[in-house]
């Protein structure tokens, strides 16, 4: 529209595309028969040669919406045929899914073809682009508008909130928690979407033949606000931050030979909150963050392998245990995350829990064997590994130094 209307002045022309759109939309949709491609084809022809006084500044655009709609037309009914019936450009082509009328729309006036093409088939175009971004974008934005004035983190500064129970006061936290957090999801999910529309951040295609669009990602919501760990939701917050530290900070800072510990954990954290700002929270977040890591790898390296099945029945079902530990820590990673808990698991750890929980994996017989440890470090090129390689998974870390010096590695 800013570019019909106060750019071109091409008013009526606007609403003569738009009705030669939504009528399109309507037929294919409701049409089932032989002829539906056959209407919209004379319908956007016809319009072409009606003789309305912007009919020549709107004949470029209502040509290239004819090639447009009347492919749509036929994709949607090759798309209710069957598969053997079709040629390969029509099985390529065939749309089975019916798109929403804002899919629709976007499709139709997508603009770097509008005005003289080329113009893109709709399979083309989904592959393109992805509306779902934007609408999340403004959903999350609007929630902040919306609620962020009076909701938000500063109700803590209320006189009626100091004299709240103790329960209330986390809750109301909780539930605050979201709206805060909802301007920066709308503004990574909205750059994310303008990113796909450019062509960045493609990744590669599914089995299924589906393109994935993951490269651009900053932020996972629903991974944020149900995270299974606090590892699971560092990463997923700020994600591109999160590669830029750990390749250039995490990584780099590791001695040559050692595997990554707490002093670089530390480190690293320690530079993200001097990268945040000044402000004495953003040290106090972020110093608390690397000893939560901390007590976090303890508990993934010595509690969960005691949860799992054996390596040998590895497709058993998680058994009641393993599930309360998954739940438990979504619920610390929700913000249960005390100086109580956090300091007592560390302290439990160092003061011979690691070594006590590692003797019962061994006595389950599912600590890793000498010689299984020399194959991990072991590169492949048969060079030992330096340790600073991206991990795949948590369970890749080892014991951070201090503890493998108070607790030495128990071997078979």
């Amino acid at each position: 529209m800013f570019f019909f209307f106060p750019v071109l002045r091409l008013y009526s022309a606007f609403f003569q595309l738009l009705a030669s759109i939504l009528t399109t939309y309507f037929v294919t949709k409701y049409d089932k028969s032989k002829r539906m491609p056959w209407v919209v084809f004379v319908h956007v022809i016809r319009v072409i040669y009606g003789f309305s006084y912007e009919t020549i500044e709107v004949t470029g655009p209502q040509m290239v919406l004819t090639m447009k709609l009347t492919t749509f037309a036929w994709n949607v009914y090759d798309g209710r045929r069957k598969a053997e019936d079709l040629d390969k450009w029509q099985m390529a082509k065939r749309i089975v899914e019916y798109p929403s009328l804002l899919e629709f729309l976007g499709y139709s006036f997508y603009f770097p073809g509008i005005l003289v093409g080329p113009y893109l088939d709709y399979s083309e175009y989904t592959d393109l682009i992805n509306e779902t971004m934007m609408v999340l974008g403004l959903l999350y934005l609007g929630a902040f508008v919306v609620f962020g004035g009076k909701w938000n983190y500063s109700v803590s500064l209320q006189d009626w909130f100091v004299h709240m129970p103790l329960w209330k006061r986390i809750g109301l936290y909780q539930l605050v928690g979201p709206i805060e957090r909802a301007k920066y999801y709308a503004i990574w999910t909205l750059t994310e979407g303008a990113s796909i529309l450019t062509g960045l951040g493609f990744t590669g295609i599914t089995p299924s033949g589906q393109p994935l669009w993951d490269g651009a990602a900053n932020v996972k919501v629903l991974t944020i606000e149900f995270p299974e760990n606090f590892k699971v939701l560092l990463d997923s917050w700020n994600m591109k931050t999160n590669i830029w530290l750990r390749e250039c900070v995490y990584k780099r800072v590791t001695p040559k030979g050692k595997k990554p510990g707490n002093m670089s954990s530390m480190i690293t954290f320690f530079t993200s909150a001097f990268w945040h700002g000044i402000a004495s929270g953003y040290y106090l977040t972020f110093l608390m963050g690397g000893f939560i890591t901390a007590a976090a790898r303890q508990a993934r390296s010595n509690i969960r392998p005691l949860l799992l099945p054996p390596p040998s029945n590895h497709h058993i079902p998680p058994s009641l245990l393993k599930r309360l530990y998954d739940v438990s820590g979504t619920i610390l990673s929700l913000g249960w995350y005390g100086h109580v808990i956090v300091m007592g698991g560390l302290v439990f750890f160092y003061a011979g829990g690691a070594k006590w929980c590692k003797a019962l994996q061994k006595k389950k017989g599912i600590l890793p064997s000498t010689k299984s440890k020399d194959a991990a470090k072991a590169g492949a090129n048969g060079k030992a590994s330096n340790g600073t390689s991206t991990p795949a998974s948590a369970e890749e870390f080892v014991l951070p130094p201090p503890v493998d010096t108070i607790v030495p590695p128990l071997e078979k």
